[in-house]
């Protein structure tokens, strides 16, 4: 299994990776306008999978730019493909070798406001033309052939990292000892559950709301909906017998 490894203590906001997940996919350019912020465009789109977000912040009395470079998390138990699973078990697929989560044109026929609100990073969206969902696919073609995802190929800094998931771990245990030392708010963001782990110098909440999943079960279906949704075809059957 893969996973990211993104250090925010390195990252400087050059938007490169941004940039780099354009040129690879072969993404469109977005109009844009000038809104009071250099973090352009202003959110994720189905044309835009990566986006460094920019944040002004007084922490401990010192004014701080926080950049924070949002993508797919690829959770090792995506709610996502869970609730996809219940409509189409094609349209949205896990890579056996990477764990990718991977959204096909089959989404077009899944309930997008369902598939958004359940995953509690905020990050599907929609085509409104195609109806199909789009998100990071880990630039899994690459990956497939040897080659580093784009973003983290570009990164100058070495705040992008990638690789198998046991040397990831091992290399944010490492970063993270040695940022605490300097920033003890420091931590690693829901690193037992996604495949792109972020380490912060600050609390989460300071860089983007739904950068982490605490406290956020609102966009969770909840067990007893999803089990319900699972079962209603049977329902339904002994219903009519």
């Amino acid at each position: 299994m893969k996973s990211f490894f993104i250090d925010l203590s390195r990252c400087i906001g050059c938007r490169g990776c941004q940039v780099a997940c354009k040129q690879w996919h072969k993404l469109p350019a977005e109009k844009t306008a000038n809104w009071g912020s250099y973090q352009n465009p202003r959110d994720l789109s189905f044309n835009t999978y990566k986006l460094v977000r920019f944040e002004d912040q007084v922490v401990n009395g010192k004014v701080e730019w926080l950049f924070f470079p949002e993508q797919c998390r690829h959770c090792i138990d995506a709610p996502c493909k869970m609730v996809g699973d219940m409509y189409d078990d094609k349209a949205i697929l896990r890579d056996e070798s990477t764990g990718a989560i991977i959204y096909t044109q089959r989404t077009k026929n899944l309930p997008f406001e369902e598939i958004k609100g359940a995953c509690p990073y905020n990050i599907p969206r929609l085509n409104p033309k195609t109806k199909v969902i789009s998100k990071c696919d880990m630039c899994l073609d690459r990956v497939e052939n040897g080659m580093l995802p784009a973003c983290v190929k570009t990164c100058p800094t070495g705040a992008m990292n990638f690789g198998e998931r046991e040397d990831m771990l091992k290399l944010a245990d490492t970063r993270l000892k040695e940022v605490k030392a300097e920033y003890p708010q420091a931590g690693l963001v829901d690193k037992d559950f996604v495949k792109v782990i972020y380490l912060s110098r600050f609390e989460p909440k300071l860089y983007y709301e739904f950068m982490y999943a605490e406290n956020r079960p609102r966009n969770l279906m909840n067990r007893q909906q999803m089990l319900a949704r699972m079962f209603r075809p049977f329902k339904e059957v002994i219903d009519s017998a």
